[in-house]
């Protein structure tokens, strides 16, 4: 293991960690910090049993392509709530992969009064592929059955998420699996943590399972000067609307907690240049492209496409602008969205062909308020039949 690369992940798992732990205006006071830590939250068992939907344990499945004398680790890391504050705690497994093909390695631990356990397991999927699966549970029991959810806070695992690794393996992403390694991605079950390559977009043998979606290789942005607890917001706006509060508030927020006059601290003494750095940062466009004359295709000189007339064949059947069709997104879709649709019929609105000869049909729900605005969703012909 590169340590460059777990150093890369552990940035990323710790803005989870601390997702949530104090939101500004920073202050106790706040209705929304006085109800705090909103992923990731792992109750002792009599709690869950109360209230089942607060659960006490999590499952993370991956698929790890491993070569014989494979290692993997597992880091759970988590908060626990001490008084007003909490503190942050880990504890690492590491087991062989030929161990767990003879079977699942239950791993109790003991920290900060807190009892929990990962149950590591794996199976041999085709093509030397390993599924894995590791279960985090809190099995905490309090001397006495929490009666309500500020009880069973402080035998809680809080923002709990894992850091996966392996030693002579390669992890594949379930967001963007290859081709052949769908059906085996499609097959993993996780429940309140969700899997995702880690560490620099050339690291394949670290996973980060957060309780929060993320993509592969998550970043924290370079313009951040240091977590606000809050990474679903702007820095920016984050940062303007602290440095406006007043003397009082931000007396307040201090005695709240460490961290948070940690943060002001920090805030207060950026230089203008910083804050500068975090408005309009723009990271998806490349280097600019050199002027041409003409677009590189015309629809209205390239006479060898026609998205009004062309048509496809779909289960023997001629599909074309006008024709119904049902709409069946396959799984492979990245857009979650579109599965709501299945099953709906939709008006063909034109049938395209790109430069690599992929066929697209675009579509407008039957029914949908938008159709005539040129709003249309887009299917693969295997994702249409005919009506």
């Amino acid at each position: 293991m590169n340590p460059g690369h777990l150093e890369h992940a552990r940035k990323v798992a710790d803005a989870v960690l601390y997702e949530g732990y104090l939101l500004y205006p920073y202050r106790r006071s706040a209705q929304k910090n006085q109800v705090r830590f909103q992923f990731g939250v792992l109750m002792p068992p009599a709690y869950s049993a109360v209230d089942p939907s607060e659960a006490s344990a999590s499952q993370t499945e991956c698929l790890l392509e491993y070569r014989d004398g494979a290692v993997v680790w597992v880091l759970a890391r988590f908060l626990h709530l001490r008084g007003d504050e909490a503190d942050d705690l880990e504890h690492r497994v590491e087991v062989p992969v030929s161990s767990l093909l003879r079977g699942e390695a239950d791993v109790p631990f003991h920290v900060a009064g807190l009892d929990a356990a990962m149950v590591i397991g794996a199976e041999r999927l085709p093509g030397r592929v390993l599924r894995m699966r590791v279960r985090l549970e809190n099995r905490t029991a309090p001397p006495e059955p929490p009666r309500s959810r500020p009880d069973a806070l402080r035998h809680a695992l809080i923002s709990a998420h894992l850091l996966i690794g392996a030693e002579d393996g390669t992890f594949l992403s379930l967001t963007e699996p290859p081709e052949w390694a769908a059906p085996l991605a499609a097959g993993c079950v996780n429940t309140g943590l969700w899997p995702v390559l880690a560490g620099p977009p050339d690291c394949r043998d670290l996973v980060l399972a957060a309780p929060i979606i993320l993509y592969d290789h998550p970043e924290v942005a370079a313009e951040s000067a240091g977590d606000l607890f809050d990474a679903t917001e702007i820095d920016e706006i984050l940062t303007l609307r602290t440095l406006a509060m007043t003397d009082e508030e931000k007396a307040e927020a201090r005695s709240t907690d460490p961290r948070a006059a940690g943060l002001l601290d920090r805030l207060e003494g950026l230089p203008p240049e910083m804050i500068e750095k975090m408005h309009g940062a723009i990271r998806y466009l490349g280097p600019a492209a050199s002027p041409v004359e003409e677009p590189w295709w015309d629809p209205g000189s390239d006479q060898s496409v026609s998205p009004e007339t062309d048509h496809v064949m779909v289960q023997g059947v001629r599909v074309a602008k006008g024709s119904r069709v049902r709409m069946r997104p396959g799984v492979r879709r990245a857009d979650a969205q579109d599965l709501f649709l299945a099953g709906r019929e939709a008006v063909v609105e034109a049938v395209l062909f790109d430069v690599d000869g992929q066929v697209h049909v675009a579509v407008s729900p039957a029914g949908d308020p938008l159709a005539g605005l040129g709003r249309f969703r887009y299917f693969a012909p295997d994702e249409i039949e005919p009506v």
